[in-house]
């Protein structure tokens, strides 16, 4: 008996088979990747809510007056990542991981709601929101890397890419 191996056509075959299903899977493989980075900013956006109830305690409850962001981190404005690095204890807690280069020139993924400056965290307000924590962000992603959505953190420290704040037409 003689070994028999593969034709070419059966070679072209599992090739295009190999070849469809790379098809298939590669761009899969890419929304799963996106939507766990999605999860770690939105995690890390909760972290930074964490640390901000730190800073509140130690500042009778009362939000700091921060600038939104800064261009570069030369820049001594007073800012997100600077004030609550304390309470978060690494730079990399400011860092999205979608984000590849906001964080590198800024030092921050993130943006401070400069509306929210100085107000007591129990009695905010927000374009007409009143007392609603769970419908006013507190800091949001600079830019949207997420499939063109944005992520938030509300004043009630939960983090979400569902916009909570609207007009709701009454």
């Amino acid at each position: 008996m003689s070994a028999r191996g593969f034709t070419l056509m059966e070679m072209l075959v599992v090739l295009a088979i190999i070849a469809a299903l790379a098809g298939i899977g590669i761009p899969v493989a890419r929304g799963f990747v996106a939507r766990s980075r999605e999860a770690a900013c939105l995690d890390r956006l909760r972290n930074l809510g964490i640390g901000l109830e730190g800073y509140l305690q130690d500042h009778q409850g009362r939000l700091p007056v921060l600038e939104a962001g800064r261009l570069d981190k030369s820049d001594d404005r007073p800012v997100l990542e600077t004030l609550l690095l304390p309470y978060v204890g690494s730079p990399e807690a400011f860092r999205c991981p979608e984000d590849d280069r906001e964080f590198a020139r800024s030092g921050s993924s993130y943006l401070w709601n400069t509306s929210l400056n100085g107000q007591p965290i129990a009695n905010l307000s927000f374009f007409g929101i009143e007392n609603r924590p769970d419908r006013i962000p507190l800091v949001t992603d600079k830019e949207s890397w997420h499939s063109g959505r944005v992520n938030f953190l509300y004043a009630d420290h939960s983090s979400s890419n569902k916009v909570r704040f609207g007009a709701t037409g009454r």
